[in-house]
């Protein structure tokens, strides 16, 4: 059963307790349409046929590196109403915290790492650091992915929408790893027996 805040019923967070989302690791994202509306084409033949919003899904995904140098993406699927990726978090050493036993099959293991923000400092004392994605973390990555697309997505149908929230799991090991890779990329031959 949801809880209370000050009378009003709200969702418990998804992400995981006490797992800061800068650290470096490897993560397995699900992100959802609003109702799971059908957006971004249709399956043939076992494969994904992009609309023109799955295509600007896809464009968008592929240009995160661009605008977040410490993301580092891998297998990746839009399907019909949700899309799946492997995003990998890395900064840089010198943002060193503490040290995880998260690997990819690319790396060595990699360190726990929450970069600071400059602007950190002034955020802690407005509402706004208690509920805007922290600096250099998972979901301020995702949380422009899904503005980014809306925004176009808009222009070529007003009713396009995300669901609120995305679901990640933290890959711990390479048997992991290479068994989402494959999930992804699987994904559309085996639509019929998924659950989305």
């Amino acid at each position: 059963m949801a809880k209370k805040f000050k009378g009003k019923y709200r969702i418990e967070s998804i992400r995981k307790p006490g797992w800061d989302y800068r650290w470096n690791a490897a993560y397995f994202i699900t992100i959802c349409t609003k109702n799971r509306e059908h957006f971004f084409g249709e399956i043939k033949d076992g494969q994904m046929e992009l609309s023109k919003i799955g295509q600007l899904a896809q464009t968008y995904w592929n240009q995160i590196p661009a605008h977040f140098p410490y993301a580092q993406l891998d297998a990746f699927v839009v399907m019909l109403n949700h899309v799946h990726g492997i995003v990998i978090i890395h900064h840089a050493q010198d943002d060193h915290v503490e040290s995880l036993h998260a690997t990819t099959p690319q790396s060595q293991p990699l360190h726990a790492r929450a970069p600071q923000d400059p602007e950190d400092q002034k955020k802690k004392d407005g509402k706004m650091a208690a509920i805007s994605p922290k600096y250099g973390s998972l979901s301020s990555i995702i949380r422009s992915y899904k503005s980014a697309v809306t925004k176009d997505a808009r222009g070529l149908n007003e009713y396009f929408a995300w669901q609120s929230k995305f679901h990640d799991n933290i890959i711990r090991d390479e048997k992991a790893y290479y068994n989402i890779q494959r999930y992804i990329r699987h994904n559309p031959q085996k639509w019929e027996e998924n659950t989305f």
